[in-house]
């Protein structure tokens, strides 16, 4: 659950510095390099993400709800590297700021990793009755 979570932590940092590369892309002659990187590191965690989704719910007993939003945010940040090679900035630029606050959402929810409430972690043993 901690890597669910760094991922994410990861992801939104990323998609902080996206801009500023951004920046360096307009102003600099090889800034087009590191936006470049920075839109690869953005879709590597975004995969990172849904493995570790996948890892939290199967083997950890977590809950699922964390899959589908991965999915759909590696969907979203391969349409973005995808329009952002296309130049097609009108659409490029304000799904770059969705997707900033849609991870900044994420990161700040608390509950977005925890498994669900009721049920214990192991099988074995029932739940806690803080948990309940």
């Amino acid at each position: 659950m901690i890597f669910l979570r760094g991922t994410i932590a990861l992801q939104t940092l990323a998609l902080f510095l996206a801009p500023i590369t951004a920046g360096l892309l307009l102003t600099t002659p090889n800034g087009h390099v590191l936006h470049s990187a920075s839109a690869y590191t953005i879709w590597t965690v975004a995969v990172l993400q849904v493995i570790a989704a996948v890892l939290v719910w199967r083997p950890g007993g977590g809950s699922p709800r964390a899959i589908p939003y991965a999915a759909v945010f590696l969907g979203l940040v391969t349409a973005q590297v995808f329009l952002g090679i296309a130049h097609v900035t009108t659409v490029h630029v304000p799904l770059g700021v969705l997707l900033f606050g849609v991870s900044l959402v994420q990161l700040s929810r608390p509950s977005a990793c925890l498994p669900p409430r009721g049920r214990s972690r192991r099988p074995d043993r029932p739940a806690s009755r803080v948990a309940a």
